[in-house]
């Protein structure tokens, strides 16, 4: 049972924010610039390259939320050092720029007018003393408030609103009363139970937030002039798993914040809270894009319920993945690390759960690895908001 004067081992970077990773990352800019950010990881180990599919002809609010994504990847307090790599010196150095405000250490190189050879062959020099430096980085006694912790399912089943979801619930209130620092999201699956969440919005200016940020995925459905969902939400794996419509799932997801927490905050797609308490945040439903989002927004430790099972990780966001689905647990064992099978076999009661998933997340934050995490997957998935200019 954690109380006020529970703690955790993490790292204290620069800027005082918590990691419980230390990772040292070469993160592209842009696509092209993969295969040199690839080539730094494997010519120094320790570090970790983070290729992605996008970085060119990016224009307005699209071009912003790459920034904002890549700059809050590089300032999560997971990652202990950043090489940061773009064909063009402007955009590199504006990546440098943002990850350097938190004070930690970053370096960035541009290919243009030097080609992939002298670029990676600086960068390398570069990461091998970044590696270095981080590896005499201690962990440190942390008071639990200091912790951030973000949720979102994927495959729901009806397992995952009576049992996994309220798992984490569970955890969430007691986190919450802690002063810990909360996120949830998935505002597609949502629908059909946003006048729930708009209900614990904390203020009247939380509740206007939230509801113009579901609103604003209402009009994009509209102006697509379709309300058929149905190959989308509820996915073919959740009808296989019992769940018939929209409205039930988003019933299920909101059982993820609790019956305790209100709703502090509204973020806007890979926006850093401002403050402690629970926070909302417009973002996908699909599964890496939410834990990219969720890592770029600063969070250090996710919760991940399942019902028919999905395999997703990241690169610097440890997830830990519960389930209540026997048959899911018997067959993809190794994705799990919370096993609430009890729960719908009367052997286990709620708050036990909560516990048990909380004593993981020590234990995750105090470093060890995390299914996911052992078993290299590394989804990291930036979201997009227009065509390419």
């Amino acid at each position: 049972m954690i109380n006020q004067d529970t703690t955790f081992l993490g790292y204290r970077r620069e800027n005082g924010r918590v990691g419980v990773r230390n990772h040292v990352i070469v993160l592209p800019v842009d696509d092209i610039s993969n295969a040199a950010a690839e080539a730094v990881a494997n010519n120094i180990k320790g570090t970790m390259a983070l290729p992605h599919p996008y970085g060119r002809l990016q224009f307005g609010a699209d071009l912003e939320l790459h920034f904002r994504t890549l700059i809050g990847t590089g300032s999560n307090p997971n990652v202990a050092a950043v090489v940061v790599i773009g064909i063009e010196p402007e955009w590199t150095q504006l990546v440098v720029d943002g990850i350097a405000k938190t004070g930690k250490p970053v370096q960035g190189f541009s290919i243009e007018r030097h080609g992939d050879h002298e670029t990676i062959f600086a960068a390398s020099k570069a990461a091998k003393e970044l590696v270095q430096w981080a590896s005499e980085k201690q962990r440190e006694p942390c008071p639990i408030s200091e912790l951030w912790v973000s949720t979102k399912c994927g495959e729901s089943d009806t397992t995952s609103g009576v049992a996994s979801n309220p798992t984490v619930g569970n955890a969430f209130d007691k986190l919450y009363g802690l002063g810990a620092t909360l996120l949830f999201g998935e505002t597609s699956e949502l629908t059909g139970g946003e006048q729930l969440v708009e209900a614990r919005c904390a203020n009247p200016q939380v509740r206007e937030k939230f509801m113009a940020m579901f609103n604003r995925y209402q009009d994009m459905i509209n102006r697509y002039k379709t309300s058929d969902l149905s190959d989308s939400q509820p996915t073919k794996g959740n009808i296989a798993g019992g769940l018939t419509t929209i409205e039930e799932k988003a019933l299920g997801n909101i059982q993820k914040i609790g019956k305790r927490c209100m709703v502090d905050g509204v973020l806007d797609k890979a926006e850093t809270p401002t403050g402690r308490g629970l926070w909302f945040m417009d973002s996908s439903s699909a599964a890496a894009e939410m834990v990219t989002l969720s890592a770029a927004a600063g969070y250090a430790v996710h919760f991940f319920p399942t019902g028919q099972g999905n395999v997703i990780g990241n690169p610097i966001l440890p997830v830990i993945k519960i389930c209540a689905n026997p048959r899911t647990v018997r067959t993809m064992s190794e994705h799990i690390d919370v096993d609430t099978t009890g729960l719908l076999q009367r052997e286990l009661n709620l708050d036990a759960a909560g516990d048990q998933l909380l004593e993981c997340m020590l234990r995750t934050a105090n470093g060890r690895l995390t299914a996911a995490e052992a078993l290299g997957h590394r989804e990291f998935t930036l979201t997009r908001l227009y065509e390419s200019a």
